[in-house]
């Protein structure tokens, strides 16, 4: 086995400096493979060593059943950089799934590549079913046909604070933080439909594999999911020129933390539950982070905090803050540590 490849550790402050001064354009994409890598860690190194020389940032993941890749390249370089994935025996043909919109700043600001156990975060025992009998897919039109349809029901597979600010009409939008708490609920929501036809649907298609295989094994024989995902669908409506059944924004899991499919907004504003808004930010408070919705008159009035409290704590002398934050990360925001994955029945 290889030795890890280490970057230089660099300040995130100078991380951002640096993306911010590098005005490049550059084109933000994802894209996922399902492969049995022998050996991640070569692979990984391999990754590191050739998109460090094209200044690639993003977050990638890497596991012996494959690859998950958010991430952005400088345009110059981007036949290149598809020349040279599509060249690579694991990779060859995966598709890409490129932002529907950038934005002013870089979507992302560095570039990572991690050793994992899973590239999806699901909580199942992979041994105890047939994770390779997945769902047919879907097309943008044939999402559409499925919405229209009282007969079919599309289920939304992503956590409730991406589905809050976009989602496909009459979808069923779980309220859960976890993709593995969905894979726990779903099957039991989803039991007095078990007989209609059930479309999947998330970002970019990677939850939707697993899920349908899940769903599957759970007895709902009639299961297909959205390729591509919602950022697939954007470009198939727009291509096509079809009805877009796509309210509101569509999540994005890197620094623009969203990208508009429809003009319509969707969600509220988090601090004056009023106005309508769906633009998320992180509480400046480092203590709290919370990501939450705010409208800009809120925002602007709370100076980027999510409360008073976050406001004011934010201004105690570092000597209070240090002790504050620590025992907070300690006991505060920790939660239970599950270990046991999901099983067959």
């Amino acid at each position: 086995m290889q030795k890890p490849l280490r970057q230089t550790p660099i300040s995130r402050t100078e991380q951002k400096q640096r993306a911010a001064a590098d005005t490049r354009p550059r084109t933000t994409l994802s894209w996922y493979r399902y492969v049995q890598l022998a050996d991640p860690e070569a692979f990984r190194n391999r990754l590191l060593q050739q998109f460090s020389v094209w200044d690639c940032f993003g977050r990638i993941y890497v596991a012996s059943e494959g690859i998950n890749a958010q991430m952005n390249v400088p345009t110059e370089y981007w036949e290149a950089f598809d020349t040279w994935v599509q060249a690579q025996p694991e990779l060859a043909g995966v598709p890409y799934k490129i932002a529907v919109e950038e934005a002013n700043q870089p979507s992302f600001y560095k570039l990572t590549i991690k050793i994992r156990s899973k590239i999806v975060a699901d909580g199942l025992d992979d041994s105890s079913f047939d994770v390779t009998n997945t769902g047919e897919y879907l097309t943008a039109e044939e999402m559409n046909e499925y919405i229209d349809d009282p007969e079919a029901v599309v289920v939304d597979m992503r956590n409730a604070y991406e589905s809050e600010v976009g989602h496909f009409t009459n979808a069923i939008t779980p309220a859960v933080e976890t993709f593995r708490e969905e894979l726990e609920t779903v099957p039991e929501t989803l039991r007095v439909h078990k007989n209609k036809k059930i479309a999947l649907y998330c970002t970019g298609g990677i939850r939707c594999e697993k899920a349908s295989a899940w769903l599957k094994h759970q007895g709902f024989t009639n299961v297909r999911h959205l390729q591509g995902g919602i950022i697939e669908y954007a470009h198939q409506v727009k291509e096509k020129q079809l009805p877009n059944k796509f309210r509101g924004k569509n999540f994005v899991f890197d620094e623009r933390m969203g990208e508009r499919v429809s003009d319509e907004v969707v969600a509220q504003c988090h601090l004056c539950h009023a106005t309508p808004a769906d633009t998320h930010y992180h509480c400046k408070n480092q203590m709290c982070h919370t990501l939450y919705i705010g409208c800009e008159h809120c925002v602007e009035k709370q100076q980027g905090y999510c409360s008073r409290v976050c406001a004011l704590g934010d201004r105690l002398p570092e000597s209070i803050k240090k002790p504050m934050a620590h025992y907070y990360a300690e006991w505060q925001r920790r939660k239970p540590f599950r270990k046991t994955p999901l099983r067959s029945n």
